[in-house]
């Protein structure tokens, strides 16, 4: 799968949120209902929430953490779907597409967050694999 681009997360996980809203409220008014709708609507809606804080980050080592947290919520989100399929909704199409959603969601957060850490990784080490390239070229005297 292509890295997404950045207004494609956003747009994905601002339509899970809007997608999870419209899902509690279709639950039937039981206290079981009532409560797992509680922990998947707070979990849905953090998804985006952090995806768009990780774009106020004021370094590299925030980006990735916010990123962790979203992808966290993605796979919270994941659990209480899980719950809703198998002891609430069984059957729904719309509970199983959401599932899958958070479940690629979780997938490409952590694609990110991994990417993100090798060029961070690459550019702190960049100076350091000149200085021992220049390093060899005039101790060898070899270009």
């Amino acid at each position: 799968m292509a890295q997404p681009s950045p207004k494609n997360i956003h747009k994905r996980t601002f339509d899970l949120a809007i997608r999870v809203v419209k899902m509690v409220d279709r639950l039937p008014r039981t206290l079981a209902a009532a409560e797992i709708g509680r922990q998947v609507l707070r979990s849905g809606t953090s998804v985006g929430a952090n995806v768009q804080e990780a774009d106020a980050a004021e370094s590299k080592k925030d980006f990735i953490h916010k990123m962790g947290i979203a992808r966290k919520e993605a796979q919270e989100t994941r659990f209480w779907l899980g719950i809703i399929q198998t002891a609430i909704l069984p059957n729904d199409v719309e509970v199983a597409a959401l599932w899958k959603e958070c479940d690629e969601l979780a997938r490409i957060l952590y694609a990110i967050i991994k990417n993100t850490r090798v060029k961070q990784l690459t550019q702190s080490l960049a100076p350091v694999l000149s200085f021992v390239i220049c390093s060899f070229v005039i101790y060898f005297g070899v270009l």
